[in-house]
């Protein structure tokens, strides 16, 4: 059974939808690639599996003090957009792999294209990491919450993995 929540963050809000007490998608508003609402199911349980830890573990990585997800997650796609989206999530917290690099660690150098696409269809952004992919010159390129989130989300990061770094302070 599917069904979703919305809730607030610093980037608006993200729609969260459960397949199975599995996380199946997380979905900004005005986002490209936003399937159509009806496919959402029922509104769900906020508190229920996987709402109430998605959410509680979004809200430690907004306020800084969480660098990896570990929500059950349940993703559709091709088993190419599956490699891709499991490459996403070893882009380490606070840093950037291009387009190029990703095609490359998965044999295909060939491919960066493929992995764009495959980047902008990913169902669960920011839990898997898509802000993370930058242009081969380092630039922000296209992002499916737009380019301010994206940034946002990578200052979020980077100052978060900047205060972890100094002697003292806890985060």
């Amino acid at each position: 059974m599917t069904t979703h929540v919305t809730i607030g963050s610093p980037v608006g809000p993200l729609t969260l939808v459960a397949q199975d007490a599995r996380l199946a998608g997380l979905y900004m508003d005005a986002q490209r690639h936003l399937p159509d609402p009806a496919v959402f199911g029922p509104a769900g349980d906020p508190a229920g599996a996987p709402f109430a830890a998605a959410a509680g573990q979004l809200e430690r990585y907004f306020a800084g003090q969480l660098t990896r997800f570990d929500v059950p997650l349940e993703l559709s796609g091709t088993e190419f957009q599956r490699r891709v989206w499991a490459a996403l999530a070893g882009i380490p917290y606070g840093q950037t792999a291009t387009y190029g690099q990703l095609a490359a660690g998965l044999g295909q150098p060939a491919a960066s294209r493929a992995v764009g696409l495959a980047n902008g269809r990913n169902p669960v952004s920011i839990i898997v990491p898509c802000h993370r992919v930058v242009g081969s010159d380092g630039s922000l390129t296209g992002y499916g919450g737009g380019l301010d989130r994206k940034r946002f989300l990578l200052d979020l990061e980077r100052r978060a993995a900047r205060q972890d770094e100094l002697p003292g302070l806890v985060p």
